[in-house]
C-alpha cells in the first residue's frame, strides 16, 4: 500500500493546469453506450474511477483505448446488458450506466454501487422515475432486474430533490423514448450541462432550461461524436483551499471560474484575494485566515458538498469559529477525526460542524477515509508543521490526478512512497 508524505509549513507558489472533471467524465462515458459508432472523449482525467468506467464499457462489449487524456470508445458491438458485482462495487456513480444500458438493449441487470462510504445515496428517485417511463424493475437480494416490454415512454417527471445521478439516468433513459420527456426540479450542476452537450453532439435533442427544467425529445439513434470534458471545479477548489491554508500565490489554469463563482466569496470572507479570468483563477493569501460563520452545502449553485472537507481543513487555521452545515449527506464528517489528529478543534452536532481555528496544525499519520477526506488531508498537510503521512491513498486516486506532482508544482514538499512500517493503517 502506498502513502503520500507531505512536509508542510511552506508557502505555496506557482501554477498548474486543472484536470478534466471526474463527475462530468463518468456520465459521459456511460452515455457512450448509446452511440452506434465511435466516441472520442478529450480531457478525460486519468483516475481509478475513470478506469473502472472503462472496464464496465469493455464488459458491455465496447472497445476502449486511451492516448494521454483522450479516451476512444467504440460501442458498435454492445453485446451485454449486465454489470457484475466486482465492477459495480468499485464506484458509487456506476449506477448511471442503468439508463444508458436500458436505452441501448432494453434490459439491464446490476447490483447496488460501491465507492466511498459517505452515507446513504438512495436510488429510489432513479427507480421511481424509470418505472414512470415504463421500465419494469424487480429487486431481489441486492440485484436490480430491469426490462422494457415495448419501449421507454416519455413522461413529465418531477424530482423531489435535484439529484445529479437521478437526473443523469433519466436523461440517458429518455434519449430514445417516444415523445418528449420533461424533468422538473432537475439538477443544475455544470456536469449536467456537459452531459447534455455530449448528447446533443451525437444527435440527441436535449434542452437544459433555466430553473431546473430539462426537455429530452426522443430520437432513433445516436451517432459518432467528439467531445471535450469540462474542467474539475472540485479539484480547483481543493487547490484553492490548499493555497489559503498554507499561504502564498497560486495560479490555477484551464479551469472555468463561472462554475464556482458562488464559492469564491467564502475564500474572500476568509481573507484571500481571488482573481478570475475566463479560464483561470489566481488566489493569494498573506495574513492569517478569518473564520466564516455560515457555510451550508446545497445543490448547485450553492456550496458543493464535495468541497466541504477541503474547505473545512482550510478553516481549521482561521481566527475564530467557523460554522459548516452539511445538508446533502449524513455521514460526510468522517474526515474530522483525522484532522483532529493534526491538532484541529472541531465539534460535530448532528449536521453542524463548529470549527475553532488554531494557530497551527501538526503533521501526523492519517487516513484518507474517502475521496474528499483525502483532499482535506492534503490541504491540512501542506499547511501543517512537520510531516504528514496520508494512508489509503486509493481513495484520493479516484478523483485527483497526479496530486503529488500538482502539489510539488505549486511549491509543496510532497512525495508518494510505499507504506511506512510505522504507519498504523
Amino acid at each position: 500500500m502506498e502513502t503520500i508524505r507531505i512536509n508542510g509549513g511552506r508557502k505555496l507558489g506557482g501554477e498548474i493546469d486543472i484536470q478534466g472533471s471526474k463527475n462530468a467524465a463518468l456520465p459521459i462515458l456511460a452515455a457512450c453506450v448509446l452511440v452506434d459508432g465511435v466516441s472520442v472523449i478529450h480531457n478525460c482525467p486519468d483516475l481509478t474511477d475513470v478506469s473502472a468506467a472503462a472496464e464496465i464499457l469493455c464488459h458491455l462489449g465496447c472497445t476502449v483505448t486511451r492516448q494521454g487524456h483522450t479516451l476512444t470508445v467504440d460501442s458498435r458491438n454492445i453485446s451485454c446488458y449486465n454489470i457484475p458485482t466486482r465492477l459495480m462495487s468499485r464506484m458509487r456513480s456506476s449506477i448511471v450506466f442503468l439508463g444508458s444500458i436500458l436505452s441501448r438493449t432494453g434490459k439491464a441487470e446490476l447490483c447496488a454501487p460501491g465507492g466511498c462510504e459517505i452515507g446513504l445515496r438512495p436510488i429510489d428517485l432513479h427507480l421511481s422515475a424509470l418505472r414512470s417511463m415504463g421500465v419494469a424493475i424487480d429487486e431481489s437480494q441486492g440485484t436490480l432486474y430491469c426490462y422494457i416490454n415495448d419501449s421507454i415512454r416519455s413522461n413529465v417527471i418531477t424530482l423531489s430533490f435535484p439529484s445529479v445521478g437521478a437526473t443523469e439516468n433519466i436523461m440517458l433513459a429518455a434519449v430514445f423514448a417516444k415523445g418528449t420527456t420533461t424533468i422538473l426540479n432537475a439538477a443544475r450542476e455544470p456536469e449536467i450541462g456537459d452531459l447534455a452537450a455530449f448528447l446533443n453532439r451525437c444527435g440527441c435533442k436535449v434542452k437544459v432550461s433555466g430553473g431546473g427544467t430539462i426537455l429530452i425529445e426522443g430520437v432513433k439513434k445516436a451517432h459518432s461524436v467528439e467531445h471535450t470534458v469540462i474542467p474539475d471545479r472540485i479539484v480547483t477548489l481543493t487547490y484553492m483551499a490548499a493555497t489559503a491554508a498554507a499561504g502564498g500565490d497560486v495560479l490555477l489554469k484551464k479551469t472555468q471560474p463561472q462554475h464556482f463563482l458562488t464559492v469564491n466569496h467564502i475564500f474572500e470572507k476568509a481573507g484571500c484575494n481571488v482573481n478570475c479570468t475566463n479560464n483561470s483563477v489566481r488566489i493569494t493569501r498573506n495574513g492569517r485566515l478569518r473564520c466564516v460563520r455560515d457555510i451550508r452545502t446545497m445543490p448547485y449553485p450553492g456550496f458543493p458538498t464535495d468541497a466541504q472537507a477541503p474547505v473545512m481543513a482550510m478553516l481549521c487555521l482561521a481566527k475564530g469559529t467557523s460554522v459548516m452545515v452539511e445538508n446533502i449527506f449524513e455521514s460526510r464528517f468522517k474526515h474530522v477525526c483525522e484532522l483532529a489528529k493534526m491538532g484541529a478543534k472541531i465539534k460535530i452536532e448532528d449536521k453542524v460542524a463548529l470549527i475553532d481555528g488554531v494557530e497551527a496544525l501538526y503533521g501526523a499519520n492519517v487516513n484518507a477515509i474517502d475521496l474528499r477526506a483525502g483532499g482535506s488531508l492534503a490541504v491540512a498537510g501542506v499547511a501543517a508543521q512537520g510531516t504528514t503521512v496520508i494512508g489509503s491513498v486509493h481513495h484520493i486516486d479516484r478523483g485527483y490526478e497526479n496530486i503529488v506532482e500538482c502539489l510539488r508544482a505549486i511549491g509543496a514538499d510532497a512525495e508518494r512512497s510505499d507504506m511506512d512500517e510505522r504507519f498504523p493503517g
